[in-house]
């Protein structure tokens, strides 16, 4: 199976999730990741899915249902080479005195984030690729994971383009 990132523009409005969500399972389509959040136009939120699939051909079908959705304004996949995504992990370990110089150091090597001391724990925060995400924990599951939360995948493509702004009208043309 091959993992593919959509872009999904929708209209902000309540259920369009759970209708996506559902389209999905419907057709069981494993979602590997979801993250959903509000863009920079006012009304637009960014749905960002991963999905494990075996052809492109499921991909199209996808593409194509999603479409068919009227909140639906724009789907795209984007390509890991011409994309940035990210995802975002906070960690809870078991941490003594003794231990967190050595957490410390580890975090950051992965340039993550100490947020949170306490006398036998510390919530550390890293973002980064899924696989830099599992290398960091790695190291760090010799000290006790006491809990752990991981965002889905959000992405964005390279360079100038966008997938919300609209072609520039002719402004020559007149209206009858």
């Amino acid at each position: 199976m091959n993992t593919h990132t959509l872009s999904v523009l929708v209209e902000d409005k309540s259920g369009v999730l759970a209708r996506i969500a559902g389209l999905f399972a419907r057709r069981g389509y494993n979602i590997e990741s979801l993250a959903v959040g509000p863009t920079e136009v006012v009304g637009v939120s960014r749905i960002t899915v991963q999905v494990s699939v075996e052809s492109q051909l499921v991909l199209e079908q996808i593409t194509k249902q999603l479409n068919k959705l009227i909140e639906v304004l724009k789907v795209v996949e984007l390509d890991p080479q011409t994309s940035v995504s990210r995802e975002l992990m906070l960690i809870k370990l078991r941490a003594d005195p003794a231990t967190r110089s050595q957490i410390i150091e580890i975090v950051q090597l992965f340039r993550g984030k100490t947020v949170d001391v306490h006398n036998e724990s510390m919530t550390i925060e890293a973002t980064g690729s899924p696989d830099k995400l599992d290398a960091l924990l790695e190291m760090l599951k010799p000290y006790g994971v006491r809990e752990l939360v991981q965002s889905g995948l959000v992405a964005l493509g390279r360079g100038s383009r966008s997938l919300t702004e609209r072609p520039k009208q002719d402004r020559t043309r007149r209206s009858n």
